[in-house]
């Protein structure tokens, strides 16, 4: 299955792109799509422990089950006032 990742901010520097088309396994996790990122932008493994994830939208779980089709967003920490 095919899923389209958004990187925003910080995440878009470190990898040097804003969206990436993932090729996973039907039945891939959030989790699994971010270590299939992680691999091919090695910078972006030490940011997981603070990132939020985002399907379709919609905050979710690392441990959320993707679908074909679905947009991911991994969304970094926001400060500011």
């Amino acid at each position: 299955m095919t899923v389209r990742v958004r990187l925003f901010a910080s995440l878009r520097e470190v990898a040097g792109v804003g969206e990436a088309a993932l090729e996973l396994a039907p039945g891939a996790t959030a989790e699994e799509a971010f270590r299939h990122l992680a691999q091919s932008h090695p910078h972006l493994a030490s940011r997981r422990p603070s990132l939020a994830v985002a399907i379709n939208r919609r905050y979710a779980h690392f441990d959320a089950v993707l679908s074909d089709g679905d947009e991911l967003v991994f969304i970094p920490p926001v400060s500011g006032g």
